[in-house]
């Protein structure tokens, strides 16, 4: 018994007729007949009670009915399952991340799921944090790595570390031996900052006015080595995340920031009205199992 024959069956039954059944199969009513006439030889019944009128299904035909419907429904579940398999196997995805974090982690995350999946291949850009956001509205990217919270709502998210800031000062500079600093303690301080596409700027600048002053900003960019290399030669100061600070050269220094506290909070995020290929939604649950959300 074949399950095409059974799916040409139910189509007769849910038709009601040979020859829309035919028709709707694309194949002649003679042989939709003949079908039919070899199931019913098969299972030694009739299978309808055939009138003018209508085609009504005897006991038999109902028996048959119940375990066709059975049979095709596991029969499309299996060649579901083995086409999201296929599509596990492929891919490629395109991935943004703000070139001020510490790659480590993500490169150890993208190392593990290609272990696991070999086949799949990734497209990583560097940006600021607002322009990746805008890349994965505009679908040029799939995935980002983005300060949170995000200025959109078009997002989901998965939010994966959260930590301090800490002042960056030449090793030279009067601040340097300190082991805690205020935000306020910064008013006089000229800084090298990130450019607007980042959104660590915008979190210095509220911070800063939070404390009372205005930052005096006297460099912009989009590199990190830049940033370093001004403040090393005693050009102003910076913040940066405490796991990017730990990988700076011994001619600055890194001083955690109190009173208040400010948080660097980073995040996966894709498009939310999107419809995702398997891979992508296998990326996500991979991330969020082997990312670790840091309080």
């Amino acid at each position: 018994m074949e399950i095409k024959h059974l799916q040409y069956f139910l189509e007769v039954t849910r038709l009601g007729s040979f020859t829309q059944a035919a028709n709707h199969l694309y194949i002649t009513q003679p042989a939709i007949s003949r079908i039919i006439k070899s199931l019913e030889e098969e299972v030694g019944f009739p299978l309808f009670i055939r009138s003018r009128k209508q085609l009504i299904l005897t006991e038999a035909g109902r028996v048959l009915f119940e375990h066709a419907k059975q049979f095709d429904q596991q029969y499309k579940a299996m060649h579901y399952e083995l086409e999201q398999m296929q599509q596990l196997n492929k891919g490629h995805i395109r991935i943004g991340l703000p070139s001020i974090t510490n790659s480590f982690f993500f490169s150890h995350l993208i190392a593990a799921f290609h272990e696991e999946y070999p086949e799949i291949t990734f497209q990583l850009e560097e940006d600021g944090s607002k322009r990746i956001e805008e890349q994965v509205l505009e679908d040029s990217l799939d995935f980002g790595v983005v300060v949170f919270p995000t200025i959109h709502d078009e997002f989901h998210y998965y939010s994966f570390l959260k930590e301090g800031l800490k002042v960056i000062v030449p090793s030279t500079h009067e601040l340097a031996d300190k082991q805690q600093i205020r935000v306020n303690d910064l008013k006089h301080e000229s800084f090298i900052m990130f450019n607007k596409d980042f959104s660590l700027r915008d979190s210095i600048v509220t911070a800063c006015q939070n404390a009372g002053f205005e930052p005096r900003i006297i460099s912009e960019t989009s590199q990190l080595d830049f940033i370093e290399e001004m403040v090393a030669s005693n050009v102003g100061i910076t913040l940066l995340p405490e796991s990017t600070s730990t990988e700076l050269t011994n001619d600055v220094k890194a001083i955690t920031v109190e009173n208040p506290t400010v948080v660097w909070d980073l995040a996966l995020i894709w498009k939310r009205n999107r419809q995702l290929p398997e891979v992508m939604k296998e990326f996500i649950r991979f991330a969020k199992e082997k990312l670790m959300h840091k309080e």
